[in-house]
């Protein structure tokens, strides 16, 4: 196990399914003062839609399919993201479920924590640990994984 710090300003990453999109600009209006103190980033038109309608500033990846997901997962992997709000539709079939999957398993890997829904958002941006910084716990895999 070893110990990692999570600043008091978070690096939050958004993201949104096309059928959810809208209500994730909705839940980041309702929270916008809380969110205007963190470092935010959002995929291609997730980021686009929420820095147009918040006048917040929001790094942009590519969009998830196209390649998004990937550049999202790679910056949790190196320790450069603390929290994911990712509005996914369960309804809806992707073209790039894999990364999706990809994405979950990597935020859960390295024990980021992760909103699938508005509820759950909610829950996590009230929390006391939001706005300061924390100790959270990785684990070592390095014994569960098979070496070549």
């Amino acid at each position: 196990m070893k110990e990692v710090s999570v600043p008091a300003i978070k690096r939050i990453v958004l993201i949104a399914h096309d059928n959810r999109k809208e209500d994730l600009v909705n839940w980041v209006k309702t929270h916008r003062e809380i969110l205007s103190k963190h470092q935010l980033y959002g995929t291609g038109t997730t980021g686009k839609l929420i820095s147009e309608e918040t006048e917040l500033p929001v790094y942009r990846f590519l969009s998830g399919p196209l390649g998004g997901d990937q550049q999202i997962g790679a910056k949790i992997a190196e320790g450069d993201l603390d929290i994911v709000i990712f509005f996914w539709d369960p309804l809806t079939a992707q073209p790039h479920d894999p990364d999706v999957k990809a994405l979950l398993r990597i935020a859960v890997l390295y024990n980021v924590p992760m909103a699938c829904n508005r509820s759950t958002a909610d829950y996590m941006i009230s929390s006391p640990q939001f706005t300061k910084t924390y100790k959270k716990i990785l684990l070592s895999y390095n014994t569960k994984v098979k070496k070549d």
